[in-house]
């Protein structure tokens, strides 16, 4: 059985950015992904946001109707609120994502490890105290704001350094050339896998071969 410190070690040791296949038959890349040049993580932060600001907002418009208070004025009134609390957390969301690229060195490193059943994604075991100051730092502010969000998220970036898809899950791969990025996004999972341009298709193709759910790709 391997120690989780030699785990951390051979993981340590990959230095390939391209798919190289091991001696257990998986095949592992390392993938810098330049944070500010590349913008997928920051869609991923504005997009969680986006979707909890849509859900506040409903569940107040729907608070209005059962209160009998819903008329065109207060529905404008509460689109405005809204629209303003979202532009200020959009760029306050900016500002946290640049300090906190700034602080990884204006990268974020990846290890992908890929076989026909599975993908996972896991940080730098080098990089994962720098996650776990961050979400600390976030649990602390939530504490102190009283924002049991907050608190989630930072107790999540504190403890969480890998996600595994398993490929009988997955239910759509979408392929983002430019940014080279394929989305393997399941049921309840959002998985994102990093590939070098001249490596793209080969990833792609494999996924979409071991993928059997997959309802649309491309």
């Amino acid at each position: 059985m391997i120690s989780k410190k030699q785990e951390e070690h051979d993981y340590d040791n990959i230095k390939s950015t391209h798919p190289v296949l091991c001696a257990d038959g998986k095949y592992r890349w390392m993938y810098d992904i330049p944070m500010l040049t590349n913008p997928s993580i920051l869609f991923d932060v504005y997009g969680v946001l986006a979707i909890s600001f849509g859900i506040v907002w409903l569940f107040n418009v729907i608070i209005l109707i059962c209160s009998g208070d819903m008329s065109f004025v207060a529905l404008w009134d509460s689109i405005k609120m809204f629209l303003i609390i979202s532009i200020l957390m959009f760029v306050l969301g900016y500002v946290a994502y640049f300090f906190v690229s700034w602080y990884y060195g204006w990268k974020y490193t990846v290890i992908f490890t890929l076989d026909e059943h599975e993908v996972e994604n896991r940080q730098l075991p080098s990089t994962v105290k720098k996650a776990q100051i961050i979400g600390q730092l976030t649990t602390l502010a939530g504490v102190a704001g009283g924002k049991s969000g907050m608190m989630s998220l930072g107790v999540l970036a504190a403890t969480r350094t890998s996600m595994t898809s398993r490929f009988d899950r997955v239910r759509r791969l979408i392929p983002c050339r430019r940014m080279n990025l394929i989305k393997v996004n399941g049921l309840f999972s959002r998985n994102r896998v990093y590939v070098p341009d001249e490596d793209f298709d080969f990833v792609y193709q494999f996924l979409c071969d071991n993928c059997p759910n997959v309802r649309k790709k491309g």
